[in-house]
Parts: structure tokens; C-alpha cells; sequence
């Protein structure tokens, strides 16, 4: 059986993230359910993470993110490089 190209570019393109922010280092944290009846069970909350991407003028290449909303705004205050440089120094980024 043979697989169609287009299938493996997607599954090339989407693989599976890890749902860390790669700016900020933001992750899912750990809580509790609680019910009515005051019951808990835990959950989780996950970070507000999406795929951006970026134009790096210093490199002169697009770049893709996964980033939180507050990555998103560290690079608009900080800019691109500067936010990359200090991802990368606090190792949530490999660059």
C-alpha cells in the first residue's frame, strides 16, 4: 500500500509539540475540580498556546513558535532576537 506524498509533508509539518511555551517556558499546571457538593478531582490547565510564525530579520529567515499569549507580548516589548537570545539562555529555546 503505498502512502500519498501529501500525507507525509503533513505529518512531517504537524508533529507533536511538546505544550511548553518556547518563550517563556510556560507549561500545563496541576488543580482541582471542585463540584458543587465540594468534591475534587484534579485536572489539569494548559497554557493558551498557539503556532506563530515570525519573520527574524537578524537571520533573514522565518522562524515558527509555539508560544503562550504572554510570549507573544514579550516579543512585542523585547523583539524577536532578544527574546530568542533570552529564551535560549534560560534553555526553553534550542537555537
Amino acid at each position: 500500500m503505498k502512502t500519498s506524498k501529501a500525507s507525509t509533508e503533513t505529518s512531517k509539518k504537524y508533529n507533536t509539540m511538546s505544550k511548553i511555551c518556547q518563550i517563556t517556558g510556560k507549561k500545563a499546571m496541576v488543580g482541582n475540580n471542585v463540584s458543587h457538593s465540594n468534591r475534587r478531582t484534579k485536572r489539569k490547565f494548559d497554557a493558551n498556546l498557539f503556532i506563530k510564525k515570525f519573520y527574524w530579520v537578524e537571520q533573514d529567515c522565518w522562524v515558527s513558535l509555539n508560544i503562550s499569549a504572554h510570549g507573544l507580548r514579550t516579543i512585542n516589548k523585547l523583539g524577536l532576537n532578544a527574546a530568542i537570545k533570552q529564551a535560549a539562555e534560560k534553555g526553553y529555546l534550542n537555537v
